[in-house]
């Protein structure tokens, strides 16, 4: 707050002629007790003139008892304890004389408080002088009035808020000798410059007026008023990642209901699954949740309170937490709230439309404190918070779609543009009454490219761990089968025995399509319940059932031990693969915009997509495609390097094998909306696809040989120009140790509907760790590592 001595517009002097102006009229009343004050006070004036003449704030010692006299009819004794009221020095904090509560107040926050109007800065306490001139000696009437307020704490530590009404009759301002007048070309300019504090201070220098008087203000407490506006500015700012919120929050709540130790707490109510659940962000509690994170309503509250929020859309008020335990022991609800040394509560519902949103629970740890009648404080709230829980809602519901659009489809970064396009188009045809349909997204004249790190007989290894799975599950049945025969030797066991035994052999050689299943439901209808009336009915087979159950997943209830290995190794090889491929991805983005998506499955594959139509800007070269091209061979490499560091890692020791497909022409691609995925445009395009889905499986031309092969990599083509191309990408490759020196070229079998495809091989080079700068062939690596 601005004192006087700083820079300031007017010069105060601390002047009471105003009132020995009033006092002089009381004289000629006919109300003695009056007259007879008004000529004590008027005494005063004759004997200290500077009084009237004005004093500077460090004389005001000197006068006090004066001071005090002059005020006194200001202050009616009979007023003392209940009005809020100050005379003061104007635009300080100095006060002159008070009332009695308002010094009890000040006495209560503590000595070393000093109250400061806590909504005006020093330039604006400056221009707010300025504006005072402008209206007492130009007669400009610039509106500045705002409320001004004073927060005091009480003495239970609660901020209590206060506005402040000033009296303006005991006071006059003067203009000083040798200062320019206001003209209006200077006020237009003022008008425009309301935050330029320095066009102020050239238009009213610092002390340029004199300002005479003394200001007396009242005080009233609007606490409850400030706390809801706090209240609902707090619901439009918030944000979860304040860390401040909450506590902010409970200290409104505290001043509304002035009590200072109450606590706030949300619940979310899902009215879906008829649950309350804890709101998804941090440092917010639910005392009737407690230590879960959700629970059904009728468990999570009382029968009473179910009642009042469902039935009634009414608060429940719990004034003794423990006598209504008392009278319902079993009641979850009262057994959290002790267990947290709740005493009293007040559970609200937060309701829009007839339908529940959420409860509102505040809490505190004194019996009594909350009750029935406090809780009426309630209506001036849930308004606000009404809307602040709705508008909760939508964007967590957006944020929902948001994290669904972005982990499970496949509109990527670089096309999205395009449908937020078609989006708005969609948009403006609902709002003007003219529905269409979502129009269909189509990129045309944009170049693919594909590539694949499959894993190698990835089916014979996933067979081959399910054959020693189950051959390990029928081994520890035929073990106990034979155990019970020994000591019970009925027909039945026979016959189970010679079926396990059958199936045992059965799987020795080639598993069969449906054998896993047959095997399993075998298990599961047959042997499964004998064993249960085994291990009770003898003793002498309980550990032998129990060791036999210990191989079992808990979950699959069979053994799961290669099929595990086989299945880590998966999604161990998927994971890191693909987590290069995005990595790689974001710089590649750098270069140029394009499209791109991956799948797993048994290994990764990739399709990228580059065109003008994909990048909206008049910017794409044919040379941004040839640099995409060479980044794929150069990731592939990367990849199959990142495997084999991997490999010795794997429960499963695997293969992998990797390919490129290149398309020599454009084509367009279409979102297909019913798949939620891109594919190509049209029939001629559609010849792509079908290379895609079957290149992997084809034979070299005249052979039985896969075209992949683990170590190398193969780039399949069908024109002359691609196979110079790419044997240029080889050759820089090479030089930089990615690739063996020796390029193969080969033809392919014909594919259904494809023909005349080949490919060129070339054996990529390793390391056998990222550190490691000599380089080796598949062959010499596994020798290595071996």
């Amino acid at each position: 707050m601005k004192v006087i001595g700083q820079d300031f517009p007017l010069d105060i002097r601390i002047s009471f002629s105003k009132f020995f102006e009033q006092y002089k009229g009381f004289l000629n009343g006919t109300n003695e007790l009056v007259k007879d004050r008004a000529t004590r006070i008027l005494k005063i004036a004759q004997d200290h003139p500077e009084l009237e003449e004005g004093i500077t704030e460090d004389r005001v010692e000197e006068f006090l008892p004066q001071i005090d006299l002059i005020l006194e009819d200001s202050f009616s004794q009979i007023l003392q304890q209940n009005e809020i009221k100050i005379a003061t020095i104007p635009f300080t904090n100095n006060v002159l004389k008070s009332s009695k509560r308002y010094q009890s107040i000040i006495d209560a926050a503590g000595k070393d408080f000093e109250p400061a109007i806590k909504n005006l800065d020093e330039d604006h306490l400056y221009i707010m002088g300025c504006s005072i001139i402008l209206g007492s000696c130009y007669g400009y009437n610039i509106d500045f009035r705002r409320p001004f307020f004073y927060s005091i704490p009480d003495v239970s530590g609660i901020m209590r808020h206060y506005r402040l009404l000033y009296n303006g009759d005991f006071i006059e301002i003067a203009k000083k000798e040798n200062v320019k007048d206001i003209t209006e070309k200077d006020v237009a300019e003022l008008l425009d410059n309301f935050n330029n504090i320095e066009v102020w201070k050239e238009k009213f220098p610092p002390n340029s007026y004199i300002f005479k008087g003394v200001v007396i203000a009242n005080m009233f407490d609007v606490t409850t008023d400030v706390s809801l506006s706090d209240f609902k500015t707090s619901l439009l700012k918030y944000d979860k990642t304040r860390g401040d919120f909450v506590g902010s929050f409970q200290e409104i709540f505290r001043a509304i209901f002035n009590l200072p130790e109450i606590k706030v707490g949300f619940s979310n109510y899902n009215e879906e699954d008829k649950t309350f659940e804890r709101v998804p962000f941090k440092n917010i509690d639910s005392y009737i949740l407690y230590d879960q994170y959700s629970d059904s309503c009728d468990a999570a509250l009382c029968k009473g309170t179910y009642h009042y929020l469902f039935e009634e859309s009414t608060y429940f008020a719990i004034s003794n937490v423990k006598n209504y335990q008392k009278s319902a022991p079993g009641e979850k609800m009262y057994k959290n709230l002790i267990a947290q040394g709740i005493n009293s509560a007040i559970i609200a519902p937060i309701e829009s439309g007839g339908a529940i949103l959420g409860v509102l629970e505040i809490v505190s740890p004194n019996i009594h404190e909350l009750n029935s009648i406090n809780a009426n404080k309630l209506q001036d709230v849930m308004p606000y918070l009404v809307d602040s829980v709705l508008r909760s809602k939508a964007k967590a519901e957006n944020e929902l779609e948001l994290i669904i659009q972005q982990e499970c489809t496949s509109i990527h970064p670089s096309v999205y543009w395009k449908f937020r396009q078609e989006a708005k188009k969609f948009m403006r045809a609902k709002i003007d009454e003219n529905p269409i349909s979502f129009k269909e997204v189509v990129f045309e004249d944009v170049y693919p490219l594909f590539g694949q790190i499959d894993i190698k007989g990835s089916s014979d290894a996933r067979n081959t761990a399910v054959q020693k799975d189950l051959a390990l599950q029928l081994r520890g049945i035929s073990k106990i089968i034979n155990k019970v025969i020994e000591s019970d030797s009925l027909p039945i066991y026979e016959q189970l025995k010679f079926r396990t035994d059958q199936y045992l052999t059965s799987i020795t050689g080639r598993l069969q399509v449906d054998s896993e299943q047959t095997i399993l439901s075998f298990i599961k209808k047959e042997i499964t319940p004998l064993f249960k009336h085994l291990k009770q009915k003898n003793n002498d087979l309980d550990s032998l059932i129990s060791e036999y159950n210990q191989k079992l997943d808990k979950n699959l209830k069979t053994v799961y031990k290669h099929r595990k290995d086989y299945d880590d190794s998966v999604m161990l090889i998927n994971k890191k693969m693909a987590a290069l491929l995005d990595k790689k991805q974001e710089e590649a983005q750098a270069m140029y915009p394009h499209y791109f998506e991956r799948f797993k499955s048994d290994g990764v594959e990739h399709n990228l997509y580059i065109g003008e139509s994909i990048t909206k800007k008049d910017s794409f070269n044919k040379i941004y495609l040839y640099n995409l091209r060479l980044w794929q061979l150069q990731v592939m490499c990367e990849m199959e390097n990142e495997y084999y560091q991997l490999k010795k890692d794997l429960p499963v020791a695997l293969d992998v094998a990797s390919m490129v497909l290149v398309f020599n022409a454009s084509l367009s691609v279409r979102f297909r909306m019913d798949e939620k995925r891109f594919d190509v445009d049209g029939t001629y395009n559609a010849r792509y696809e079908v290379v895609k889905k079957r290149v992997d499986k084809a034979h070299i031309k005249g052979t039985n040989k896969r075209i992949t092969e683990k170590g190398k990599l193969v780039i399949v083509y069908s024109q002359s120009s691609d196979e110079r191309e790419y044997v240029k990408y080889i050759n820089f490759l090479q030089s930089k140790n990615y690739l063996e020196e020796e390029i193969e070229v080969v033809e392919l079998d014909d594919l259904q509907g494809v023909t005349g495809l080949k490919a060129l091989r070339v054996n990529i080079l390793y390391n056998k760790s990222k550190e490691d700068k000599e380089y080796y062939t598949y062959e010499d690596l596994m020798k290595e590592i071996n």
